[in-house]
């Protein structure tokens, strides 16, 4: 299984103690994102380049 791969789960600081928010996992190459609520129901998994082009889009109000 894929989650098994991925370590490293954090979630923003910004989030504070609410639940209604996605945890972040890495492994060589990918990362995982999946619900903080329902760590067991799934994980997206995406390549690590993407992703990090898809946080910098967000941070720079591109989408």
């Amino acid at each position: 299984m894929m989650t098994t791969i991925l370590t490293g789960w954090r979630k923003s600081t910004r989030s504070d103690n609410q639940s209604n928010c996605v945890e972040i996992g890495g492994a060589p190459g990918l990362a995982g994102i999946r619900d903080s609520k329902n760590r067991g129901g799934g994980v997206l998994v995406v390549d690590r380049q993407v992703f990090a082009a898809f946080i910098d889009a967000v941070k720079r109000d591109r989408l």
